[in-house]
């Protein structure tokens, strides 16, 4: 029986694949958190990786505080990166196979057709560097696969869609960026996407490929084109009102364009990837149903 090790299980995407591991019996899943296993403590990863003899680790644990991190950056290195090279130096001459989720922000956003998996990494903002050193320390582990993402969200805790339906039942009207374009990832279908791929190797019906991968929703947006089709699906009485980046001040700068090529990922593990819009009607639906 596999060995299926999650770390950051009470994230979005933590959540997303307990939900999605009820599906797939014959797996032993093991879900931690920073409660159970801090993976930024060198010592302590070791032991729990070396007891628990994964065979797969998803490690969804992440410092994602965009923000936060040019003024925290030591926090979010040492989340996003140290902790990444902690559980790739116990995995040295190892079988076990290690899915490391990255981020768009590891782009500049100065291309304008999508960013390929071969497309080299020009983070501009402190969050972005940091994804993308633990991008380079799995990497030296020869069983990782990195799969860099965007845009995520979920019915669990806290992201762009809750916070839009949140002040939309709040305010009249929303201001929100429509000169940052790219594609939202329901964390529901990155989890189902991970377990078709563990679930294609482990049979055998895959060939298990290291390296870095892109997965999104398909479609493209900005975040005021995402925002008014949060709206409209909730059917919420709220003007949506486009700005410009530079009229919406942030610490953290962000790519302007970060729209990825998911090309290698569908062809590699068979992978059909749904709509974003069909994906948040899907979101929203269960968001109200657990309300």
């Amino acid at each position: 029986m596999a060995i299926i090790l999650i770390t950051g299980a009470k994230g979005q995407l933590g959540n997303e694949l307990k939900v999605v591991s009820r599906k797939h019996i014959g797996y032993n899943f093991i879900f931690t958190d920073i409660d159970t296993l801090d993976i930024t403590d060198a010592g302590k990863t070791a032991i729990f990786i070396r007891k628990a003899r994964p065979d797969w680790i998803i490690n969804c644990a992440a410092y994602n505080q965009v923000d936060k991190a040019e003024s925290d950056y030591q926090a979010a290195l040492m989340v996003n990166g140290a902790a990444v090279r902690n559980i790739s130096d116990t995995l040295k001459d190892s079988t076990c196979r290690l899915i490391q989720i990255s981020s768009d922000y590891v782009f500049d956003g100065n291309s304008n057709i999508p960013y390929a998996d071969s497309s080299p990494a020009n983070p501009l903002s402190a969050y972005g560097r940091s994804k993308h050193e633990g991008e380079k320390a799995a990497l030296t582990h020869y069983g990782s696969m990195i799969i860099r993402t965007s845009w995520l969200y979920s019915s669990f805790g806290q992201n762009f869609v809750k916070t839009i339906i949140r002040l939309a039942n709040e305010k009249d009207s929303l201001s929100v960026v429509s000169d940052q374009i790219g594609s939202p990832t329901y964390a529901c279908d990155l989890a189902e996407a991970i377990m078709q791929i563990i679930s294609g190797v482990i049979r055998n019906q895959t060939a298990f490929n290291a390296g870095i991968y892109n997965y999104s929703n398909e479609g493209v947006c900005s975040w005021f084109d995402f925002a008014t089709a949060i709206i409209e699906e909730t059917g919420l009485n709220c003007r949506v009102l486009p700005i410009l980046t530079k009229d919406y001040p942030a610490e953290a700068k962000r790519p302007a364009y970060s729209v990825m090529n998911k090309t290698k990922i569908k062809d590699n593990y068979n992978l059909t990837i749904p709509d974003w819009r069909a994906s948040l009607k899907k979101c929203i639906r269960k968001i109200n149903n657990s309300n």
